[in-house]
């Protein structure tokens, strides 16, 4: 299973009620964080989702509203006496924005990594695969696709019907080759056959694209951008180079996709649920975000 949550669902700036757009996603007692703007270590904290497992976190686009509160987190997990490493991914010029912000937090018992990802590049964050599409913004932007692979079942009976010793089922089921009494054995002949993982996909800042309802596809929730609600801001969403409702609503049925959070409001916009209606009669699947939503997606059939 996997959890996700929001700790916020606002763009441009924190108002009272709602801290910035950002998510976190958590499988195997270990997290990644997506954007990380003012006061996200405040949000974390009050959704009480345990932040020292953020092994990662993923920058769409260095916009302060997504990158402002990096310094806050990082001195925030080593007051929770942190010393694994964290690695931010993000698209060029990330190494210099944690650079940026370290100068305020030059001394940290963990190890900070920076990875710069491009549009289809793959990465892989225990236990978690992931991959990102290029949004369409103002400046480089990335869209995020993380994916809970999930393992092939274990047929005990024909491990059984092999005379394989239980010593030896864990290394096929982790797909690995064994030998037993001069035989090799391969995980083939005592794994059925592949199960369906659980995918979350995030999308921030961008203009919707082909290449974001690629990256969607068949997801099990797509957290979306909907900047602004009301139909007739259309001209407004163009120039900022942001999404409605309606189009996010759009994105996700074009995607195929089971869930769709909607998020990163307008200040503007002091009441999203006063145009929901607008994604639903789209996409019927469609939440309007808001903070500290959080969900526990589960496997599609039983273990």
């Amino acid at each position: 299973m996997l959890d996700v949550c929001l700790p916020g669902t606002g763009g441009m700036m924190p108002l009272p009620n709602r801290w910035l757009s950002c998510a976190i996603v958590r499988a195997e007692g270990r997290a990644v964080l997506l954007d990380c703007g003012e006061g996200t270590q405040v949000a974390l904290k009050e959704i009480h989702f345990g932040f020292r497992a953020i092994d990662a976190i993923c920058l769409s686009h260095f916009h302060a509203d997504h990158v402002s509160g990096l310094v806050g987190l990082l001195l925030m997990l080593a007051n929770s006496d942190r010393d694994e490493p964290v690695t931010v991914f993000g698209p060029p010029g990330v190494a210099e924005v944690v650079a940026a912000q370290r100068v305020l937090a030059p001394f940290l018992p963990f190890e900070v990594r920076t990875v710069v990802l491009r549009p289809g590049a793959t990465f892989r964050v225990e236990p978690f695969v992931g991959t990102c599409a290029a949004a369409k913004h103002s400046g480089p932007c990335l869209a995020y696709r993380l994916a809970l692979p999930r393992g092939r079942p274990f047929l005990p009976e024909r491990a059984q019907a092999l005379g394989l010793p239980i010593s030896l089922w864990r290394t096929l089921q982790r797909g690995e080759t064994v030998e037993h009494e001069g035989r090799r054995v391969e995980p083939d002949e005592v794994l059925g056959p592949p199960r369906r993982g659980i995918t979350v996909v995030y999308v921030t800042d961008s203009r919707p694209t082909p290449a974001l309802v690629d990256l969607s596809r068949d997801a099990d929730l797509l957290i979306s951008e909907a900047t602004f609600g009301d139909p007739a801001d259309q001209p407004r969403a163009v120039e900022t180079r942001h999404m409605t409702f309606v189009e996010a609503a759009t994105l996700a049925r074009q995607a195929g996709v089971r869930r769709l959070w909607l998020t990163h409001f307008s200040p503007a916009l002091p009441n999203p649920l006063d145009y929901a209606s607008q994604a639903t009669v789209i996409f019927p699947g469609a939440v309007v975000g808001r903070d500290g939503q959080c969900e526990t997606l589960r496997y599609e059939d039983p273990a």
